[in-house]
C-alpha cells in the first residue's frame, strides 16, 4: 500500500504540473522539479498552501486560481466555500467516490439501506458527496437537506429510514421531537445506523444515540476540500485516517511533520485529476497519533481534533489549543471555566499560567494539585501556575488562550 500511495503521489505531482499554471508556478517558484517528489516522505519539500493563498489566487485568475486541471466544460459541480473559495465537484470516475463507499462500508452503511441525508445541498459539497456516494453503494437517499424538521420527522417514520447522515445535533432534534410527539423512537421508527459530522458529538449525547437508542453510530471527519478523511466508530478522541488522501500534521513554523503526540496543522494532499489540492493546510489544528512512528501506514494513524489554527499559542515550542486545554480541565472535577496566559517576562522563558473559576465550595488546594499534572499530559507543557479567579471573570466568547508576550 506504502509503494501504491507513493506511486500516486509522484503521479499527481507530475500531472498536476502539466495540466496547472498554479502548480507550475508554484514549483517553479520553490526550485523544486516535479521529478523531485518521489512519494509521501519527499511532500515536505512543497511549501503549504493556505486557504488565503487559495483566495488571493482565485481573485488574482478566476474562478479557480489557475488549479483547475480539465477544461471549464468538463466541470459538472461547483461549490462555495467561505472566503470566498470556488470548488469543481469531483469527475464521476474520481478515486474520492471509492473512498467515501468505503467509508460508508466501514460505517455499517449497506445496499438496501434507506438513508436521510440531512446535508447541506445549497452551495456546499457535503449533501451531494454523501448522496452519490450513497446510492453508488446502493442505498436509497432521502434528500433531507437542512432545516424542517417535523417534515423530516414525517419522511422517517413513513418512508422506514434505516440510516441518517447530518449533524449529531438535528438527529437529536428528530429524536426530541418524536417523542414530544408522544412517539416512541426505538419501536416507531426503523433507525439503524447514523453518520455524523460537521461538529463535535458530546459523550452524553454519543451514549444516548448507541445505548438508549440501539443505533450504530460513526462519526466522520471532512472538509468541502477534500471530502472524507477520517472515521471514529469507538466513541473516543481520536479519528482514524482513511489509506488516502495523504494526511500530515505539520508544524506551521517548519512546514515538517510533528512527532507522535505532538500537536500540528492537519495539511492534505488530494489525487483529484479535476482540481488537485497538493499540501493544502486545512486550518484545523490536531494531535498525531502514530502508533509507530517512521513506519505506519497511514490507516494505522488517527488526529485527535483540537481546533482552529489561528487560536493555538506556542508555548516553549508546544502548540496548545484552547480546546484541548478545556479538555484537560474537564477532567479535574469543580472547574468551571479555563483559561490560558502565557508570558515572558524576563524576555527569555515563558511562563504558563492557567486561570480557573471554580464551582461554589471546591477544594482549590485539590484542583491545582490534580490540573497540573493532566495538563503537562493532554497538552505536553508544563503548567507553572495555577490562577484561581471570581466568578465570571472568564466569558465564555473570551480567548481560550492569550498570548501576553511582548515581542519588542
Amino acid at each position: 500500500m506504502v509503494e501504491n500511495i507513493d506511486h500516486k503521489v509522484k503521479e499527481i505531482v507530475a500531472y498536476a504540473y502539466e495540466h496547472t499554471t498554479a502548480m507550475r508556478r508554484r514549483l517553479d517558484e520553490a526550485g523544486i522539479n516535479p521529478a523531485d517528489i518521489q512519494g509521501v516522505a519527499d511532500l515536505e519539500q512543497l511549501p503549504v498552501l493556505h486557504k488565503d493563498d487559495l483566495v488571493a489566487m482565485q481573485q488574482a485568475d478566476p474562478p479557480f486560481g489557475g488549479m483547475l486541471a480539465i477544461p471549464p466544460d468538463q466541470v459538472t459541480h461547483i461549490f462555495f466555500s467561505p472566503g470566498p473559495i470556488y470548488e469543481p465537484g469531483p469527475a464521476p470516475d474520481d478515486s474520492a467516490w471509492e473512498v467515501a463507499v468505503a467509508f460508508l462500508q466501514q460505517a455499517g452503511f449497506e445496499a438496501g439501506d434507506v438513508v436521510l441525508n440531512s446535508l447541506s445541498y445549497h452551495l456546499v459539497p457535503a449533501g451531494y458527496l454523501f448522496d452519490v456516494a450513497l446510492t453508488r453503494l446502493g442505498c436509497t437517499v432521502v434528500p433531507g437537506g437542512t432545516g424542517n424538521s417535523a417534515l423530516q420527522l414525517k419522511m422517517m417514520q413513513d418512508l422506514g429510514v434505516t440510516g441518517y447522515v447530518g449533524t449529531p445535533s438535528f438527529l437529536m432534534t428528530l429524536i426530541n421531537n418524536a417523542e414530544t410527539a408522544g412517539l416512541n423512537f426505538k419501536e416507531d421508527f426503523k433507525l439503524q445506523r447514523a453518520m455524523v459530522t460537521a461538529e463535535p458529538i458530546m459523550p452524553k449525547m454519543r451514549e444516548a444515540f448507541t445505548q438508549t437508542y440501539g443505533l450504530t453510530l460513526a462519526n466522520a471527519y471532512g472538509t468541502a476540500d477534500f471530502g472524507l478523511i477520517a472515521l471514529n466508530l469507538d466513541g473516543g478522541l481520536a479519528m482514524t485516517l482513511l489509506n488516502e488522501p495523504v494526511v500530515e500534521v505539520i508544524d506551521t513554523d517548519t512546514g515538517k511533520s510533528v512527532g507522535a503526540g505532538d500537536v500540528g496543522e492537519v495539511v492534505v494532499t488530494s489525487f483529484s485529476k479535476v482540481y488537485p489540492l497538493i499540501r493544502l493546510a486545512t486550518g484545523d489544528m490536531a494531535v498525531n497519533v502514530d502508533p509507530r512512528p517512521g513506519v505506519s501506514a497511514q490507516k494505522e494513524r488517527a488526529l485527535i481534533l483540537v481546533g482552529r489554527s489561528g487560536e493555538a499559542v506556542k508555548v516553549r515550542g508546544m502548540f496548545v489549543h484552547p480546546n484541548q486545554l478545556r479538555f484537560a480541565a474537564g477532567q479535574v472535577p469543580g472547574v468551571k471555566m479555563v483559561q490560558g496566559v502565557v508570558t515572558r517576562p524576563d524576555g527569555v522563558k515563558d511562563l504558563f499560567d492557567v486561570r480557573v473559576e471554580l464551582e461554589p465550595g471546591t477544594d482549590e488546594t485539590a484542583v491545582t494539585a490534580q490540573l497540573k499534572p493532566v495538563i503537562q499530559n493532554l497538552c505536553r507543557v508544563k503548567v507553572n501556575t495555577v490562577t484561581m479567579v471570581p466568578p465570571k471573570t472568564i466569558a465564555a466568547d473570551d480567548p481560550g488562550m492569550i498570548d501576553a508576550r511582548e515581542w519588542d
